[in-house]
């Protein structure tokens, strides 16, 4: 039996439970959420890691560790994650459920007053954080954001979006550049990090047997000093019904083969968005191996080494992302956009829209299987604005119609081409 309950344990904090006995575990996450912006990208996304690092009780990694095995081994991770134009950064844990341990140890409410001790009580020195932690993860950062170009697909995917959404905040690196990162010092981040931690809303997620009451208890006692502002930032996503005139940008680099990212803006579906029927769509379209980008550009034709399409719907963007010989650049691309014809037009059969339906609807309900994919999911309806389960969510798909598939592929507008080739290559 499972149950899933929501409430505002303080201002400006939701808390969602949901209790299953599915699980041998526990799981408990809790996330800021703050608005994705090119100046803040970045201390954003290094203070989890920061503060990771140690608390009061445990103030460096060697004593955190100690207490986490003393926890029969639970694990508490920073969290970065992107939700179109928000950042939603944290930690998140996962304990041994203690009705299985001898004596039924109280870990939930362990590992949650740790979790928030880590959040509102971090290792400082002089009141600031410690400057040798935040110089050690700000390398890191800068680590992370060079490592990008190391994979050419995903970085053709993010110079994408900064072309496609320049002057927008999804044009921004969840991580934020190095420019910004290499600004970042101990003094005007321990600033920052006390402003956000009053003035963010923030969601927490717990899946596990424990009654929500008694998870309800342990935040609130956890978390009763956690600083609240009268008024929170406020976050949004800025959503572009229209497609500009089409840009074609082509970029050079020492690379083995031809990257082509291509973004659309899903247009006027959006006003009233079906996300249901965007997901099925996109399954249809080039969501995997039975799509028609898949089995048409890439297994028919063999003018990519691979093809697939992804929908970010918070933000009304789809981008197709393919590997290409640069000779076949022009082919390719043509076919890419004729794929999308094809549905616009009702070229569907009934094998692909059933197949697409009953896929989505199975990896939607696989989703209950493990617990930070239902953190995933949930964190999504709730900036959403949606209160669906996963199963009220996988039965929408089921009474999604072929009509509707074609509503949303007639939407989409073409917005940018962006081609990274090899040094010297002709297209």
């Amino acid at each position: 039996m499972e149950k899933i309950t929501r409430k505002t344990v303080m201002p400006g904090v939701t808390l969602l439970c949901l209790q299953t006995n599915k699980f041998k575990t526990g799981y408990f996450s809790v996330s800021l959420k703050r608005q994705l912006c090119a100046e803040n990208a970045a201390r954003d996304s290094i203070i989890p890691q920061v503060l990771k690092r140690g608390c009061r009780s445990y103030p460096d990694m060697e004593s955190l560790s100690t207490a986490l095995d003393e926890l029969y081994g639970a694990i508490v991770e920073p969290i970065v994650r992107q939700r179109g134009e928000i950042l939603c950064t944290g930690f998140c844990s996962s304990f041994v459920d203690g009705k299985y341990l001898p004596g039924g140890e109280k870990t939930l409410e362990k590992t949650i007053a740790l979790v928030a001790e880590l959040l509102l009580d971090p290792a400082t020195r002089d009141g600031l954080l410690r400057a040798e932690y935040v110089n050690s993860e700000k390398e890191n950062l800068c680590d992370e954001i060079r490592s990008r170009v190391n994979d050419k697909r995903i970085y053709a995917s993010g110079r994408l979006r900064e072309i496609m959404c320049a002057g927008e905040n999804y044009g921004t690196y969840a991580y934020g550049t190095i420019e910004t990162a290499e600004k970042i010092n101990y003094v005007t981040l321990t600033k920052y990090y006390k402003e956000s931690l009053a003035e963010s809303e923030i969601f927490m997620f717990y899946c596990g047997s424990a009654e929500p009451g008694r998870v309800e208890l342990a935040v609130r006692e956890a978390f009763a000093t956690l600083p609240r502002s009268d008024v929170f930032c406020e976050t949004g996503i800025e959503v572009r019904t229209n497609a500009a005139e089409p840009k074609y940008v082509t970029e050079e680099m020492d690379v083995s083969q031809g990257n082509l990212a291509i973004g659309f803006r899903m247009g006027k579906v959006m006003y009233l968005p079906n996300y249901a029927a965007m997901t099925v769509f996109n399954t249809i379209y080039g969501g995997g191996v039975t799509s028609k980008l898949f089995t048409n550009v890439r297994e028919k034709l063999s003018l990519c080494y691979y093809a697939s399409s992804s929908i970010d719907a918070h933000k009304g963007i789809m981008t197709v992302s393919s590997g290409i010989d640069p000779a076949k650049y022009d082919e390719a691309l043509a076919e890419i956009l004729a794929q999308l014809d094809a549905c616009r037009n009702g070229d569907i059969s009934q094998k692909e829209f059933e197949s697409a339906k009953s896929y989505v609807a199975a990896s939607l309900r696989s989703y209950n299987d493990s617990a930070d994919t239902m953190d995933d999911f949930y964190l999504g309806q709730e900036i959403k604005g949606l209160k669906c389960d996963l199963d009220e969510y996988a039965a929408l798909v089921e009474l999604v119609t072929i009509e509707d598939v074609i509503e949303i592929a007639g939407s989409v507008e073409l917005d940018t081409v962006y081609f990274l080739k090899n040094r010297g290559e002709t297209v």
